[in-house]
């Protein structure tokens, strides 16, 4: 019984790029090529419509980066998988496109083996991670420090946080910001649980270095 090759999408500013990878990847059997687009304005009905089985993102695309439209796909909940290919080696596009819930990254100086590993370990749901990014990746989901702000604490959270910064306590938070006292203690442990503080003073410190909050005084 033949095995139906995968459907691919190739997403991908530089014209010349597009076209020698999506020549590369004809060569090989186990893929075909169904589309190819410029950005993620362009890809996205594309997807919909075609309905490939991976598609293939660079990161930096005028109008629709890569992590704007892998946030898209995931949003709408089309049944694709996406591997990010790519330059950037920058930890910041790294972790956005996990978040955005890519299922592989790799670099655009990979071998042809590597990429057609990658893509038959995506298909069969398996991530796929380019050696030169997988030690920053690591290093970086195991500080939550290097997680943007919005990603550790709610916008709530946020605002108690603010509120102990200026020394109130939880009756006085829980009159300005118009809630209960047991969800101002709830606010308060999900923050010390989430910055990994063992007291409110521990807290507000942690916040001030992560950037949550500025110094009121």
């Amino acid at each position: 019984m033949s095995v139906q090759p995968l459907r691919l999408l190739v997403v991908d500013d530089h014209a010349l790029f597009r076209r020698g990878l999506i020549g590369l990847l004809e060569e090989m059997p186990e893929f075909r090529v169904v589309g190819q687009a410029s950005d993620g304005l362009e890809a996205l009905p594309m997807i919909e419509q075609l309905k490939p089985d991976i598609v293939l993102l660079d990161v930096n695309m005028p109008r629709m980066d890569g992590i704007a439209t892998a946030e898209a796909v995931r949003k709408r909940r089309l049944p694709v998988k996406i591997l990010m290919l790519t330059i950037s080696q920058h930890e910041e596009d790294l972790l956005s496109g996990i978040r955005a819930g890519v299922d592989g990254y790799l670099l655009k100086n990979a071998e042809p083996e590597e990429l057609r590993k990658a893509l038959l370990g995506i298909a069969e749901g398996q991530g796929a991670l380019s050696p030169e990014v997988t030690g920053p990746v690591l290093k970086a989901l195991a500080a939550r420090s290097t997680l943007p702000a919005a990603q550790l604490l709610s916008d709530r959270e946020v605002e108690v946080l603010h509120c102990l910064a200026n020394g109130l306590t939880t009756s006085e938070i829980s009159s300005r910001l118009f809630i209960s006292e047991n969800t101002v203690k709830t606010h308060v442990r999900h923050i010390l649980e989430k910055l990994e503080a063992s007291n409110r003073t521990e807290a507000v410190r942690k916040g001030m270095q992560l950037g949550l909050i500025q110094n009121e005084h």
